[in-house]
């Protein structure tokens, strides 16, 4: 990563400071940064966040914030792609250096854009889990549903660390316990699978949703649009091929403008 000079840094209220940074694994890492005073945004959304390029312009791309709405700062949960134009760099932040984030959060991972209903999945893949950290977080998210299951598949255990230390952490926290409560914490079921390695549960989670594994691990036999409703974030081949799954059992696509059964994350980081 280039340092940047004093001069180079962006200017006021875009740039803001890194405060904490985490490396999972040699392909994963989470960050966090300081929070806009003005920026108002509903847990799942995502917004633009970068640095500047050597010739002084932004590179720019779309990163779901994790940490919930209601949180003094902003957590994001990113790849690392050795050649790509963004994450290369960004993967040497550290603590006091600056990013560029532009305070206009957009996003369909949002309850707007659900119709009600009883249950709710939240199928990620990767770093998909990353607006999902945000609204397990979110008490809207326990007063809507009565069941809440977060799925989410890996190649290799390790990269599941964020994701299972986030879930176990909710129950211990007194914070989130305060915020969510005991009860509503309950109501959250966390089904990690992986790809590669050995694990107690593996697999493709499409493939699971195909042959009914994941109900009967579950112990539901009511999946229907009827009653469940449906986040995807994660591959571009993930989100497709759940999208199909869904449409054909009846769900319909939502968009904030138009809620239904099932919404789609379109952003993509590289």
């Amino acid at each position: 990563m280039n340092t940047q000079s004093k001069s180079q840094i962006p200017v006021m209220p875009d740039a803001q400071t890194v405060t904490s940074v985490k490396h999972w694994t040699d392909r994963l890492f989470s960050f966090r940064v300081t929070r806009p005073k003005s920026l108002r945004f509903r847990s799942g959304e995502f917004v633009m966040i970068g640095l500047l390029k050597d010739d002084g312009k932004p590179l720019l791309r779309a990163y779901s914030i994790a940490s919930p709405s209601w949180d003094d700062e902003l957590e994001f949960y990113s790849i690392k792609v050795q050649d790509g134009p963004l994450t290369s760099r960004l993967q040497h932040l550290k603590v006091n250096d600056q990013i560029i984030l532009r305070p206009k959060p957009v996003g369909t991972l949002v309850h707007d854009a659900l119709l009600p209903g009883r249950r709710l999945w939240l199928f990620a893949t990767g770093t998909g889990i990353a607006p999902f950290a945000s609204l397990i977080r979110d008490p809207q998210t326990f007063e809507d549903y009565d069941q809440v299951i977060l799925t989410h598949t890996c190649r290799e255990l390790a990269e599941l660390e964020y994701g299972r230390l986030l879930v176990e952490g909710l129950s211990k926290d007194e914070l989130m316990i305060e915020l969510l409560g005991k009860n509503n914490i309950k109501k959250l079921n966390y089904y990690p699978t992986t790809t590669r390695e050995n694990s107690s549960c593996m697999g493709r989670i499409t493939e699971k949703l195909k042959n009914n594994k994941l109900f009967n691990d579950l112990n539901i036999n009511d999946f229907s649009p009827l009653s469940d409703r449906a986040m995807v974030c994660g591959s571009i081949g993930l989100n497709l091929e759940i999208k199909s799954i869904l449409d054909d059992l009846g769900f319909k696509e939502g968009a904030n403008s138009e809620p239904a059964q099932y919404v789609v994350e379109k952003a993509f980081v590289g």
